[in-house]
């Protein structure tokens, strides 16, 4: 059984958003012990992850959770915006892929930095991105 502790939400809506949201999950992840590869790994998810939110989604939030099962900890971070949707996921999680002129990592990137990643959107309703890093103890 997972339990999901206390959530902080944060605003994705500028750049200064994102400077904010890696030193959060920065010290989120030191507080649980995680390694500094560790650490890297997922501030790199999530800056890739917020500024597609920017970019793509025209801004939104990021929940930052702390998740415990009985022999291991993490964080999970929810990314969502209402922004127009990925209308291919599949084409869209390609790597070197991009629809805006970018180095097309920012998905399939994301996705092999973490433990868990998943996608949910709806064309012309938004995305919401929620990946979780797990360390076992």
């Amino acid at each position: 059984m997972t339990d999901i502790m206390p959530v902080t939400v944060m605003p994705v809506k500028t750049d200064e958003d994102v400077v904010r949201l890696r030193k959060h999950v920065r010290d989120t992840m030191v507080a649980i012990g995680f390694s500094l590869i560790e650490q890297t790994k997922v501030i790199t998810a999530a800056s890739e992850l917020a500024r597609n939110t920017l970019r793509y989604g025209g801004g939104g939030e990021v929940s930052i959770h702390h998740i415990d099962e009985f022999d291991r900890k993490g964080v999970m971070l929810v990314f969502s915006d209402k922004g127009p949707g990925i209308e291919d996921i599949a084409l869209a999680l390609t790597d070197g892929y991009t629809s805006g002129g970018g180095l097309g990592l920012g998905l399939s990137g994301a996705k092999r930095l973490v433990d868990e990643f998943e996608l949910d959107t709806r064309v012309g309703e938004g995305t919401s991105v929620s990946i979780a890093k797990w360390k076992r103890y």
